[in-house]
Parts: structure tokens; sequence; C-alpha cells
């Protein structure tokens, strides 16, 4: 490996996108990881420049990578680590947004949910 570049999961721990680098690995193993407009592996070597789309849960980010590290270091630290698209954060935070106007789940039905009941409950 050289110094210009770095795993991707490593990078995606480091910039606190996931907390762990297994959790990193399986978001790039189930497609929830682009790289410049691709899917990757987790053992991609991501340089200065790369472009990313990371999606965690409902929220997207689509970031370009301004600085490598294999270190997870403080959040101020690793917000340094990329730079974040405009419409991206704007798109972020209108579903956030929506998230906290929205309803919470309750049950309407009569007593203790039945256990289909708390399924159609998890699913929303």
């Amino acid at each position: 490996m050289t110094d210009d570049s770095v795993r991707l999961d490593r990078w995606l721990w480091a910039a606190r996108f996931f907390k762990t680098r297994a959790l990193a690995s399986s978001a790039i193993a189930g497609g929830k990881v682009h790289v410049n407009g691709t899917r990757a592996k987790p053992a991609k070597q991501l340089r200065v420049g790369d472009s990313l789309r990371v999606r965690v849960g409902p929220y997207e980010w689509l970031v370009t990578v301004r600085a490598l590290s294999e270190r997870r270091g403080p959040p101020r630290d690793a917000q340094l680590l990329y730079d974040e698209s405009p419409e991206g954060r704007a798109a972020r935070e209108r579903l956030a947004e929506a998230h906290k106007l929205a309803p919470t789940p309750t049950y309407q039905g009569k007593g203790r949910p039945t256990k289909k009941d708390r399924r159609k409950l998890e699913l929303l």
C-alpha cells in the first residue's frame, strides 16, 4: 500500500460515517457505498479527490475525499477529511425535517398488540 491511498472501510470508519469497521464493511458489501459512481469492495484503495455516495439508514451523503486517515479522531477532525456537496446536505436536512414532523407510529388496536401487530409497527 502506498501513502497516497487508504482502504475504503478504514476511511469510512475514520471519517465517522460508521461506528466500527465491521459496520462499514457490511455497508460496502451491501451496496450502500459507491466510489466514483460504482459499487466498491471494502479493500478498495481510496484516494484524495474520489467522490463517495454513502447511505446510512434513510440518509445519504455525497462527499468528496479531501484527506486520508487510517486513525479515528474526534468528530471535528473527521469533518476535515471530506467536503460535502451542498445539494446532498440540503436533501439530508429536508429528510431529517420530514422525519421530525412525521407522526410517531402508535398502536390503535385494543389491548396488547399481537405478534403480527408488533411486526407491522416495527416496519413503520
